[in-house]
């Protein structure tokens, strides 16, 4: 699965990676070193490809009775099957902008959080989906409790109106994370992701990447609390 990603890059190598510009104007994006489901974060929607937006991580479906119960990630091989996700993938994929993930891997004394980047730590889009839900109310929505996912963003900034949530696309592991676990994210290759944007099949896409040029190494785990947002956590553990 992917529960934990980092994001490190400055707004303007963002806006010009992606060819887009924020939503919310030219402030109040800053690197990000552990986000985390029930925070919102920026997304790029196919509706508005010009723009970055920040969704909350956890899709939650249009249809949903209520606001609880956000799914982080949605299986590549039965996207298009699931109701929960079917109508997302038809209608409503998203790129997810990322320089890197986490994975944890079971060791004697506990889970070991590992971080998996590409060597030059170049951004990548992962593939996601995204909703907008309302509730019958009208009422505004706080998101996903249950997750602990750090700062409430969403209450944060006192937004109200519909619900707009995201997942992110796993498929099998390449050859890199298979050691770490047995699903990895979907990262789209630059030329494609206007392809997993417009697409009427994007299925092809949904391939394990090639671990060519990517790596894996131990960081702390103070990584386990969404709390913590630092520098510290990408820094290499010192082995042995």
């Amino acid at each position: 699965m992917c529960g934990r990603y980092t994001l490190l890059v400055e707004r303007e190598t963002l806006e010009e990676r992606f060819d887009a510009r924020f939503a919310d104007g030219p402030s109040g994006f800053e690197p990000r070193y552990n986000m985390a489901p029930g925070q919102r974060l920026p997304v790029i929607t196919n509706d508005e490809p010009g723009t970055i937006r920040r969704l909350e991580w956890g899709l939650v479906p249009s249809w949903a009775e209520d606001d609880s119960g956000g799914i982080i990630n949605a299986r590549a091989e039965t996207v298009g099957e699931k109701p929960t996700f079917r109508e997302a993938y038809e209608r409503r994929r998203c790129l997810v902008p990322a320089d890197g993930f986490y994975e944890w891997v079971e060791t004697e004394s506990g889970k070991q959080p590992y971080r998996v980047t590409f060597e030059d730590d170049r951004v990548f889009a992962l593939a996601g989906l995204w909703e907008r839900w309302e509730s019958d109310e009208a009422t505004t929505q706080t998101g996903l409790e249950a997750f602990g996912g750090g700062v409430d963003e969403a209450a944060a900034d006192g937004s109200d109106g519909p619900l707009e949530t995201f997942t992110i696309v796993t498929t099998e592991p390449n050859d890199l994370v298979a050691d770490l676990h047995h699903r990895m994210a979907v990262i789209l290759e630059p030329g494609t992701e206007r392809e997993w944007l417009t697409a009427d099949d994007p299925s092809d896409l949904l391939e394990p990447h090639p671990a060519d040029e990517m790596r894996a190494y131990p960081v702390s785990r103070a990584v386990n609390d969404p709390s913590v947002d630092e520098p510290s956590l990408v820094e290499p553990l010192e082995t042995g």
